[in-house]
């Protein structure tokens, strides 16, 4: 496996990534389609933030993303695998990089809004739930999360 910078040509794999691992937790096509808007990665999403890609066998199967908030601080925005991968180690394989990432970085904060299914992911990590919000789904909220490095 390898991690390594995206470039902007990678925007359609990682936005079929990305719609794909969301529709893995049970989200049906039509609720899929009403946030294409959050889901899509474009050049120039990419060309703006730290967008990292993992590649399997020279595949393209997952992928973080993070933006610096301030001198100290950063959000992960995104941490999507194709749903074939879900399971087997490679979200542990990508967040492991991203947090020595932030250690090399000297990193002191990362925060998060998380998939109300991935939050056991997250816990186990290492994360706090410091908060949540509702969604735009009744009765379904993403927990906010932080940890302190």
């Amino acid at each position: 496996m390898i991690i390594k910078k995206a470039n902007i040509n990678d925007n359609e794999i990682l936005t079929e990534i990305t719609k794909k691992s969301k529709a893995y937790w049970g989200y049906s096509e039509e609720q899929i389609l009403k946030w294409n808007n959050n889901l899509t990665i474009s050049k120039d999403y990419i060309e703006t933030n730290c967008v990292f890609i993992l590649l399997n066998d020279n595949k393209i199967v997952g992928y973080y993303s993070y933006i610096i908030k301030e001198a100290k601080n950063v959000i992960l925005d995104n941490l999507f695998i194709l749903p074939e991968y879900i399971g087997k180690g490679f979200g542990k394989y990508l967040m492991d990089d991203f947090l020595n990432r932030m250690k090399n970085e000297k990193f002191e904060k990362i925060t998060l809004d998380s998939e109300p299914n991935t939050e056991k992911f997250y816990l186990k990590i290492g994360f706090k739930k410091i908060g949540e919000f509702e969604t735009s789904i009744k009765n379904r909220f993403m927990p906010i999360m932080e940890m302190c490095l």
